[in-house]
């Protein structure tokens, strides 16, 4: 029995930020397009459907200060100083393993830094409306411009520019290889939909743009570890990231880039079933694990540049949770329900004891770890929730270096928190294109990636530039790819 087979000028494998713009961009250059996409309908857009799609800009038109500094000082490991001099040389002069190295090129930082302004103007082209609105988190350390509407809103505007085009999208439909030619270009995609039925999908190019693997047990194990098993995508867009796009690509002999055993962690309450359910008040209080003991710094600097850290540290504690302890001070914080997005109210008691016995942990430790903490806490200084205040423990390890009060003031209120996944971090190693190169640093031909395929983030996650990366790239790969020949 034949398989079913299409026909187009570029294939994309995704319908997040990074394949819809991408799709749309190739469209737009003239190029016959199609979109194909695992979830149903209704569940469509991937994490981006679910993400306030904050993007590290200062204005319209302007990348954030820090934005290239901050890619290029989270680099993988430590390079030999010879081969950070024959950075400074063109791309092209670099032999082929450096090319192929799992490190963030310069020329795609500054690729990257320089597209994303014209990417933004694009989308408001496309009848997206940015703004400086407001976070989650009460102290930022960066700017951030988001749409208005958010990551919904993208997909919608998006998908309502491709459907009035007759762009086709194939939903429920998984690409699980990709197809050579002789030469070695990729002509296509083979996949399946509906009960495992299998289709083809043949074109000039193909682009990559399917999501890490969040929502892949198996590939998590084996790339972040045994405490994989304690940590949810952040949102239901993650759980249909499997990894597919990655594995086909390096099953053909793609280079990896980005760090594989590390992902984008955010704090969440697991009791919620909420999109994103970020409980960001940690700072003004302490962080237990489920022994009743401090094991970390709660507060060592602007929380959205260590609630991260702080997750990876979370990670290894025992079942990977602990609890949030605040008092009734915490209403001295202006506004900081909006810290908390998760609706499942918080633990409540009017004493220590009563709260450790209602999270089922040890009451005489909790009780001990408070006191310690309260006596360790300055009794002067001024207390200044919107800023870093240098309000610390004196003599208390670990130390709470910012906005250190006592817990005396009942009742008494917890949340659990656990570590989510947003999204991983290893990849593809991609030009300044997007074309996608093997592991001797040529380009693989016809093959392109886009988001969260493309490994870019090492260490620690550089804020508010996910979506930015995955709207940037995926113009790159769709304007490029549009303009391929056939082979």
């Amino acid at each position: 029995m034949a398989v079913e087979s299409h026909r187009f000028d570029v294939v994309v494998v995704g319908h997040g930020v990074a394949g819809m713009c991408a799709a749309l961009t190739a469209h737009q250059q003239g190029a016959s397009v199609c979109v194909l996409e695992r979830a149903p309908k209704e569940d469509r857009g991937g994490n981006t459907r679910w993400t306030e799609a904050f993007w590290r800009m200062k204005s319209h038109e302007e990348v954030a200060d820090d934005l290239e500094d901050q890619l290029a000082e989270r680099t993988g490991g430590y390079l030999e100083p010879e081969l950070v001099h024959s950075m400074n040389r063109s791309s092209e002069t670099w032999p082929g393993y450096l090319r192929a190295m799992s490190f963030p090129d310069p020329e795609l930082i500054s690729m990257f830094a320089e597209q994303a302004p014209p990417t933004l103007a694009w989308l408001e082209d496309q009848g997206l409306r940015f703004d400086f609105l407001p976070i989650h988190q009460i102290v930022q350390s960066f700017p951030k411009l988001a749409p208005v509407g958010g990551g919904l809103q993208i997909v919608e505007s998006l998908v309502e520019k491709l459907e009035a085009d007759d762009v086709p999208i194939y939903y429920r439909t998984t690409a699980r290889g990709l197809i050579q030619d002789g030469d070695g270009a990729v002509i296509g995609v083979d996949a399946v939909e509906r009960r495992n039925k299998p289709m083809q999908f043949r074109g000039r190019a193909v682009i990559l743009a399917c999501g890490g693997y969040e929502g892949n047990p198996e590939m998590m194990t084996h790339y972040i570890g045994r405490n994989a098993v304690n940590v949810r995508p952040v949102a239901r867009g993650g759980y249909y990231n499997k990894g597919e796009g990655i594995r086909m690509a390096l099953d053909i002999g793609a280079a990896p880039a980005g760090e594989y055993g590390n992902f984008h962690a955010e704090p969440i309450d697991p009791r919620a079933s909420d999109p994103e359910p970020a409980v960001m008040v940690f700072p003004y209080g302490i962080l237990v694990n489920k022994h009743g003991q401090r094991f970390i710094d709660e507060s060592p600097g602007p929380v959205d540049r260590t609630y991260e850290p702080i997750c990876y540290r979370l990670l290894n504690e025992d079942d990977g949770i602990a609890y949030i302890i605040c008092d009734n001070k915490l209403k001295d914080v202006p506004n900081y329900q909006r810290a908390i997005r998760s609706e499942v109210p918080p633990i409540t008691a009017d004493s220590i004891g009563a709260l450790a016995n209602e999270l089922g942990i040890p009451g005489d430790a909790l009780q001990e770890t408070v006191t310690l903490y309260n006596a360790a806490c300055p009794a002067d200084g001024e207390f200044k929730p919107e800023e870093v205040d240098g309000l610390a423990t004196r003599g208390l390890q670990p130390r709470k270096s910012n906005w250190a009060r006592a817990l005396d003031r009942p009742p008494f209120r917890a949340w659990p928190m656990t570590v989510s996944n947003v999204f991983t971090f290893g990849g593809l190693k991609v030009n300044t294109k997007a074309q996608v190169l093997n592991s001797d640093g040529e380009v693989i031909p016809g093959l392109y990636a886009a988001g969260e395929v493309v490994g870019i983030y090492y260490r620690y996650y550089t804020g508010a530039t996910s979506v930015m990366r995955g709207a940037t790239f995926g113009r790159i790969a769709g304007r490029d790819a549009a303009q391929l020949q056939a082979p």
